[in-house]
């Protein structure tokens, strides 16, 4: 693999961006992890055990002002420079019928997972091109590619989503620059858990019950690991993958084809 100098994980304290952070660290890639709760953040870094590699930087990335100064620290901080390699994987998922769905609630869903994916990528594309290299790494979800009953904020701005990078993908196709979206279906995070353990709440349904209204509409009918979504990822960022931009990559069993 090509040496990377800096790569930036959002949402990366846990679930599917901690695994990100994990496998790209342990190919000796130097690593910011952002995200919004501190402490989460310095716990994962931690967990890596190879302090000269990563950074912790407190971020929301549905704010402008926040990524613009986080980014900033990102490159001079620890000396980490431009950035390489962004993998825009914060994101929210409430769940709630689309007649109870309030702008408010519509309107946050869409400052996480597509605004985000705006403000950073604006934050490091200017890099990359000075670069001539650089890789745009979206974490999607099957909810990019087809639809999802109770969720359609996070459909909708998932859609936005691999719209955006199938567009930057064009436009940067000639400046040593790949814009890809992963597309993960139901993944084994805190996320489900929590949503599996609310599904028992209202329902009175066992675990089994409730975790096969995920597991279900995989053909494999299981969960997918965030370390299935971290390797998709890693595959993305080697220069070897140069050719493969503007992709939707489904990471889901074989529920999307």
């Amino acid at each position: 693999m090509k040496k990377l100098s800096h790569a930036v994980v959002t949402g990366a304290g846990t679930g599917i961006g901690a695994a990100i952070t994990h496998s790209l660290v342990n190919h000796n890639i130097p690593v910011t992890l952002m995200g919004r709760r501190k402490d989460v953040l310095e716990r994962a870094a931690d967990k890596l055990g190879k302090p000269d590699l990563v950074q912790t930087i407190v971020c929301d990335v549905g704010s402008e002002k926040s990524v613009q100064e986080a980014f900033s620290l990102a490159a001079d901080n620890k000396g980490f420079g431009l950035v390489d390699v962004l993998v825009n994987n914060a994101g929210i998922a409430p769940s709630a019928p689309f007649h109870k769905l309030t702008f408010e609630e519509w309107n946050s869903v869409f400052e996480v997972n597509l605004h985000g994916v705006y403000h950073c990528t604006q934050a490091v594309l200017s890099g990359m091109r000075e670069k001539k290299f650089g890789r745009i790494i979206n974490i999607a979800s099957t909810a990019a590619q087809r639809g999802y009953a109770y969720v359609s904020a996070y459909c909708a701005a998932k859609h936005g989503v691999l719209g955006l990078s199938r567009a930057l993908a064009l436009e940067t196709a000639r400046q040593g620059i790949t814009v890809n979206a992963v597309c993960p279906g139901f993944t084994d995070t805190e996320i489900i858990r929590s949503s599996v353990a609310s599904i028992q709440d209202k329902t009175g349904r066992s675990e089994a019950e409730a975790l096969a209204e995920f597991t279900s509409v995989n053909p494999q009918a299981r969960l997918v690991l965030p370390e299935e979504v971290a390797n998709a990822v890693l595959w993305l960022c080697a220069e070897e993958s140069s050719s493969i931009t503007g992709q939707a990559i489904s990471v889901s069993g074989g529920e999307v084809m």
